[in-house]
């Protein structure tokens, strides 16, 4: 049995796509982009799950969901796992699925050939901090949108060119009080949120890379 690394699952997501979406956000990330939004997602090795728990935790929402978006952490570092898990919701599931990653798309041509026609758009290459933001659902303008089938093609087009489109995230809230954030708000959105916290007395820790040269964030 195929085991895979899951930071969480939520739904709906309505920042990372069109439509109401299912988050898959996988644990683990080698990458690791200066200024990323989702610094508790690199560390590997943690929230090990099985494929067939995954897909029973997806079942309540797989009727009612527009599409799919996979993110992390970085879903091409447990490939097999994605490949396997794709397949399994291909089976169930007749929305588009939507890929995040921070690899460029030519150091991707043989995990791309195992997931042939399972992937509809694919987001690629590494967020890079003080970049312009100026396109849908990138963290900065270097990223690409690859739409992969025709599918993808109808759904994500409208994220292909520059738009009147504003950086925004959905808010959640965990069983014990923890807030979270899907989506690619605009660089710096989480230090502004903890300064104006911080101004009314709270105390705020994020998930956002802070290290030396970290500037901004990424989906």
């Amino acid at each position: 049995m195929i085991e895979i690394a899951l930071s969480r699952l939520h739904f709906p997501v309505t920042t990372l796509g069109p439509g109401k979406r299912i988050g898959i956000w996988l644990q683990g990330c080698s990458i690791r982009c200066p200024g990323c939004i989702s610094a508790d997602t690199w560390a590997a090795g943690r929230h090990t799950t099985t494929i067939g728990e995954v897909m029973g935790a997806l079942q309540k929402w797989l009727r009612i969901a527009d599409g799919i978006t996979v993110s992390g952490g970085e879903p091409f570092d447990q490939s097999l796992a994605l490949v396997t898990l794709l397949k399994a919701i291909r089976g169930e599931f007749s929305g588009d699925i939507f890929v995040y990653s921070g690899y460029p798309f030519e150091k991707l041509h043989s995990e791309l050939s195992a997931a042939d026609g399972l992937i509809d758009a694919l987001m690629t290459d590494p967020f890079v901090a003080g970049m312009a933001q100026s396109l849908p659902l990138r963290g900065s303008d270097n990223q690409r949108l690859h739409l992969l089938t025709s599918l993808g093609a109808d759904r994500f087009a409208p994220f292909t060119v520059p738009s009147s489109y504003a950086p925004k995230f959905d808010v959640m809230f965990d069983e014990d009080g923890s807030v979270w954030f899907a989506g690619v708000p605009s660089q710096n959105a989480f230090r502004q949120i903890a300064a104006s916290l911080d101004l009314e007395g709270h105390r705020v820790s994020t998930s956002e890379d802070k290290g030396p040269s970290s500037k901004g964030v990424a989906p």
